[in-house]
């Protein structure tokens, strides 16, 4: 008998890629855990220009969702804007998860909560990875918040590409594929692993295997860093086909 997982995604109004991309890869799963299903259910928080500002205001609304998605008795639940966490200073990831937490935990679904923030980290970590380069749509500004906050955590941001698009519809709208030809221009000559998108709107899941099928480095991103913590808070193998070095199999 198949067991079924209840997934909540908590997303920025404006994001048309978690609900694409996470599934993709839970789903895929099948292929190899055919005992394994996945449904998925979302809440969403108003966002629409990738600002410093506009985000703040919006995470204020990550516990509404919190609250909804426990209504519905989700196994877990995954944030999916790392740039909303990463942009409220170092550890903030940790402060959410453990707010989100308690809001589900009060409404009487004690469930675990993964931030795509916290979820590249600690996919980082488990590479034991200690410097990294990533590839952002963000603007200049952001993209520094960013590296800030992974270099607070002790790993070293060696390179970084910012592609500076301020409006979230339109990073959903980037072809994952010019991915491949992107990575080129990021200097890879000290890194010991490759984000290569480190956003969950940016889709890169079309393009993530066929670079790390081009690269000696393990190459991750803030999507499959997500599947990685859900399947591991979920006691299930972090294993997905076709998702880069951190969700195959020789990992």
């Amino acid at each position: 008998m198949k067991k079924e997982y209840r997934m909540g995604l908590i997303v920025p109004s404006s994001n048309t890629t978690m609900e694409k991309e996470i599934p993709a890869m839970l789903q895929a799963r099948m292929q190899i855990e055919p005992d394994e299903s996945f449904t998925f259910h979302s809440s969403r928080m108003r966002m629409m220009h990738v600002t410093k500002e506009e985000l703040a205001k919006m995470d204020t609304d990550s516990d509404r969702c919190a609250l909804e998605l426990s209504d519905a008795r989700c196994d877990a639940l995954a944030y999916a804007c790392l740039v909303a966490i990463m942009s409220q200073g170092p550890g903030y990831h940790c402060i959410s998860e453990e707010r989100l937490s308690k809001v589900a935990k009060e409404n009487g679904s004690p469930v675990p909560v993964i931030s795509s923030a916290g979820a590249l980290i600690e996919g980082i970590n488990a590479l034991e990875a200690k410097k990294v380069a990533i590839i952002t749509p963000y603007m200049k500004p952001l993209t520094n918040l960013v590296i800030d906050y992974i270099e607070s955590t002790g790993i070293e941001v060696t390179d970084s590409i910012s592609l500076e698009v301020s409006d979230n519809l339109a990073v959903g709208r980037l072809d994952p594929l010019n991915l491949t030809t992107i990575v080129k221009d990021l200097d890879t000559s000290r890194a010991d692993a490759v984000v290569l998108s480190a956003c969950v709107q940016m889709q890169s899941l079309p393009a993530i295997q066929k670079v790390q099928d081009t690269m000696e480095l393990p190459v991750l991103s803030a999507a499959t860093s997500t599947v990685y913590q859900i399947l591991k808070k979920l006691n299930l193998k972090p294993v997905v086909p076709n998702a880069g070095y951190l969700l195959s199999r020789g990992f």
